[in-house]
């Protein structure tokens, strides 16, 4: 059953990319088929979709998925609330994981990384630090981006980040922290990409982290059907939603609308390599 998805917003005036979304969750909450949410997201401009798995099914769905649409590419990993959930299981967890890494559509390793909300046990902490270690070397590895998620851990983060080597590329995912955070993780290489959440009227500190971030290190999500921009607030969210985002950060940042389309674009580039539909 369709779940009251919002209308769609005005297009964009140049094409650009959500660096980060989960199609099949979004599919789940809105009864829309996967296509349909694609199709819905190039009409308003967000012409390119990364696909981003957090546990087996889904970033085996993810990996379907972008060997169906060539707009989407996707990223594979075990998110760290399911590593810390699955205990004696996590070795073999990480072992079918590892077979998925080697796909050619697959683009990135995440959403990894420490999340302290909802774990809050030392032996949880162990597993997600060892989880977010496996992640690491397999990006090394094959050369792949890293998406990482971290939720009320920013000093484990930098940690584990500097004693396993810092990524050539990864991206803090939904970016959550202030402006000395985001120095830190600028001057580690990262990109920041901002949710819907940076629209909110409170999160005074999170929009100065994006004031310093500089162009080439910026993204835009929707971590859809989460984190829905304002004026939407409290309602589901899809990818053909981040106008409002993309619209908003614009004219915080005083960019041309479409110039800042295409920055996006160019980062997301940078950070995944080109789509199937590039060209």
């Amino acid at each position: 059953m369709n779940r009251d998805l919002p209308q769609r917003p005005e297009p964009l005036p140049a094409p650009t990319t959500d660096a980060h979304t989960h199609l099949l969750s979004t599919q789940e909450f809105s009864g829309l088929p996967v296509a349909e949410l694609i199709e819905r997201a190039a009409e308003v401009g967000v012409h390119r979709l990364v696909e981003v798995g957090c546990d087996l099914p889904s970033s085996r769905g993810a990996i379907e998925i972008a060997q169906n649409h060539p707009a989407v590419v996707a990223c594979v990993a075990i998110h760290p609330n399911d590593a810390a959930r699955a205990g004696d299981r996590l070795p073999a967890e990480l072992d079918a994981l590892e077979a998925l890494v080697a796909d050619e559509h697959v683009r990135g390793i995440g959403e990894t990384g420490l999340d302290y909300y909802r774990t809050r046990d030392d032996e949880g902490k162990r597993l997600q630090k060892h989880s977010f270690a496996a992640h690491l070397a397999w990006a090394r590895e094959h050369d792949l981006a890293v998406v990482v998620h971290d939720r009320d851990a920013h000093a484990d983060i930098l940690d584990v980040l500097d004693a396993e080597g810092v990524p050539d590329r990864f991206m803090m995912h939904c970016f959550s922290g202030d402006a000395d955070f985001a120095r830190q993780c600028l001057d580690r290489g990262a990109w920041l990409s901002f949710p819907g959440t940076v629209t909110f009227k409170p999160n005074h500190a999170l929009r100065e982290a994006f004031d310093l971030t500089p162009d080439d290190r910026l993204l835009v999500e929707t971590d859809a059907p989460y984190l829905t921009p304002v004026p939407l607030r409290g309602r589901p969210n899809a990818s053909y939603l981040m106008p409002w985002t993309v619209r908003f950060l614009a004219e915080r940042r005083g960019a041309d609308l479409a110039g800042f389309c295409r920055l996006l674009d160019d980062n997301a580039t940078a950070l995944f390599g080109g789509w199937g539909d590039d060209g």
